[in-house]
């Protein structure tokens, strides 16, 4: 029966559990009040019992002290007892009246021999048989006489009952209209959690999986500050989520976009390095003088393929980097690496002019030598790829506001503005066709914007036809020294 009501109650909605504790409460302060209100009614309706018997007594002393007897001073259905204490023993006088004395007379009796031995009047509530509760009172009314009056309490009860009756249906009516207001007043103000939970419910209807935005925001008002305050912290969630969302959604499609990519460009050194191998097995058996030739190309093939597998391998060490960096930082002079990157520059790309600005004599900082010669080998080849024969190209070196820069500029035909914000994803050619035809992957500027953010810094693009701009910025180390 218990289980039975426990799954009843956890079945209920939290307006009727808190309507339903309500009242409880209420009931549980509707009796507290109800029996101090009874109680103290009870008391005081006694002490006026008890100041009418003893007023009674009074008058009726006098009486039984002056004429012997109480006539003239009798109350209705009250009863009277006249006792003799002289020898220290109780003994009833006989009554005036039969109807002054009950059948029994033995609480009588009691109350007068326990008044010889007090100093007061003794007064107590006692059952007499068949007439009902009664107030009885002993005083002494002269010396060897006790008095013994008793007062019927059926108006008491009747009060008390009557009270007792109106406490039960005022209290019972007031907590009936407390529940049903109450939980229609808890229902109205839990409507905004509603709300939620059907917009909750609403979310887990719709597919994630394949989109980037949550179609619904609880946008309802009312319910007070808290309610106002959970509704915000709701929303907020939701907008996490949908950023969540959108990032995943990216996530995936560059995922998708790179795999393609990936399996595109390595699919093309393996036709070759394939279409070689076939090409030198013929040549082996028919024109030996070939054979070099073939293996030259397979090589070069393969050297390609290897190149692009250890740019893919860099890239992933670089995105799990918080597990393993793949940098080796040390101290280095920036300026130095620059101007070997340069050299080599010069011998590789001897059609394009290089011009190395003015700067610091020596620029040392903390940071992995190899990887930053690799950036800038990356940018001076991406100029040198992307701009026709003769095309001036420029390197400088700089500080500014705590941070080394270097400067690589080209006066080619620039960048198309669609390109500008794609040309560092992995892959991504802005000439597809003169890029691979020069041997380009798509993944040097990938490479050496990934290189960069992991030594701190940044690469920042600005193009215009016949101006070229990417700069590169280190944040300098704290023990990093300067040489002009």
């Amino acid at each position: 029966m218990i289980g039975r009501l426990r799954r009843a109650y956890r079945g209920m909605r939290l307006g009727t559990r808190l309507a339903l504790g309500l009242g409880v409460l209420s009931l549980v302060v509707f009796g507290v009040v109800g029996t101090a209100l009874t109680t103290y009614m009870r008391d005081y309706l006694s002490a006026q019992l008890d100041t009418q018997l003893a007023q009674g007594q009074i008058a009726q002393s006098k009486s039984i002290a002056d004429y012997g007897t109480l006539t003239g001073k009798k109350y209705y259905s009250w009863f009277y007892a006249v006792y003799d204490v002289s020898d220290g023993k109780a003994v009833l006088r006989r009554p005036e009246d039969p109807a002054d004395l009950p059948d029994d007379v033995d609480d009588f009796t009691a109350l007068a021999r326990a008044q010889t031995t007090a100093a007061t009047e003794v007064v107590r509530t006692g059952h007499l048989k068949g007439k009902g509760d009664y107030r009885l009172r002993a005083c002494e009314v002269e010396p060897g006489v006790v008095l013994v009056s008793a007062a019927p309490m059926d108006e008491i009860e009747d009060t008390v009952g009557q009270l007792i009756t109106i406490q039960v249906v005022t209290f019972g009516l007031a907590l009936l209209a407390l529940v049903v207001f109450g939980r229609s007043m808890l229902r109205r103000g839990l409507q905004p959690l509603s709300d939620m939970a059907h917009t909750a419910h609403d979310i887990t209807s719709h597919d994630l999986t394949d989109t980037g935005r949550l179609p619904v925001r609880h946008g309802g008002r009312g319910g007070g500050p808290e309610v106002e305050e959970l509704r915000t912290a709701f929303n907020r969630m939701l907008e996490h989520i949908d950023d969540s969302l959108v990032v995943r959604a990216e996530a995936e499609q560059r995922l998708r976009r790179f795999v393609a990519d990936a399996s595109h460009e390595l699919r093309t050194p393996l036709m070759s390095v394939r279409g070689y191998a076939d090409l030198f097995q013929y040549a082996a058996a028919n024109a030996p003088e070939e054979r070099d030739k073939h293996l030259a190309r397979l090589r070069a093939e393969a050297a390609r393929m290897g190149f692009l597998l250890d740019d893919l391998l860099l890239l992933a060490r670089l995105d799990a980097a918080e597990v393993e960096t793949p940098l080796r930082p040390q101290e280095a002079d920036l300026v130095e690496l620059v101007e070997q990157a340069a050299d080599a520059f010069l011998v590789t790309h001897a059609d394009h002019p290089l011009t190395v600005a003015p700067g610091p004599g020596s620029l040392k900082l903390r940071l992995d030598p190899q990887r930053i010669r690799q950036v800038l080998d990356n940018l001076l080849t991406n100029a040198a790829m992307h701009t026709p024969a003769g095309t001036p190209v420029s390197v400088a070196v700089s500080m500014a506001n705590d941070t080394a820069q270097v400067r690589i500029a080209d006066a080619g035909p620039g960048i198309p503005p669609a390109d500008r914000e794609r040309v560092f994803d992995r892959f991504y050619r802005v000439d597809k066709a003169r890029s691979r035809d020069r041997g380009g992957s798509g993944l040097g500027l990938a490479v050496a914007q990934s290189l960069v953010r992991a030594h701190g810094g940044r690469i920042d693009l600005t193009s215009e036809p016949g101006a070229t701009v990417f700069t590169v910025t280190v944040p300098l180390a704290d023990e990093a020294l300067t040489n002009p």
